[in-house]
Parts: C-alpha cells; structure tokens; sequence
C-alpha cells in the first residue's frame, strides 16, 4: 500500500477505531511517499494533539501553512493547534502565536 491516499484512508479508519498510535505511523507511511502531501500532515496534527504530543501536532501544522501558504484555513487551524497546545501545557508562548495565526488567516481571507 504505497497510494499516499489509501494510507491517508487507512489511517483515518484506524483513528476512528481508536488506535491513534496506529494513525500515526499510516500518516507517517504517507508522508515517506509524498512529504508534501498537507492532509497528512494536518491529520497528525490533530492525532498527536490527541496524543499529547503537542510540540509534533505544532510542526505538522506549522507544514501545512507552508505547504498552503495561501489557504486562510491552514492559519486557522494553526492557531486552534496553538490553543490546544496551550491548554495542554499551559505555555502562554501558544497564546501569542496563536493570535498571530489568526491574524494571518483574516489577512489572506481579505485578500481573497
């Protein structure tokens, strides 16, 4: 199974099962075939944030608005990343950035 979108669907059932450590390593399966692919990376944003691992879920998403420098939405799941890493660590530095997200994601959705 090398398809980066059968791997994306793979892990996206395992996710619905439970197995978020599962989840991870299809996401991570995909993103060795195509390391731009951006749905992989922001469903392991949102896996590792399940998982507690807050610092990954951020490099992932912080991928995803590289990859879709232009998508408002990227930014604004960025800064919803930033606030659950907040909540989780209690880093008031995710705060700040994650008005800074939104902020990217009001000026690109003005643009458009």
């Amino acid at each position: 199974m090398s398809n980066v979108s059968q791997l994306y669907d793979a892990a996206d059932q395992l996710k619905e099962q439970g197995d978020l450590e599962g989840a991870v390593a299809k996401l991570r399966e995909a993103l060795e075939v195509d390391e731009k692919y951006a749905l992989a990376h922001s469903a392991l944003a949102v896996v590792q944030q399940r998982l507690g691992q807050h610092e990954e879920a951020v490099k992932h998403a912080a991928r995803v608005c590289e990859l879709e420098a232009d998508d408002p939405f990227s930014f604004t799941a960025m800064s919803v990343t930033y606030q659950r890493a907040y909540a989780g660590t209690n880093n008031m530095d995710y705060i700040r950035l994650a008005e800074e997200a939104m902020e990217q994601s009001r000026i690109l959705s003005q643009r458009g």
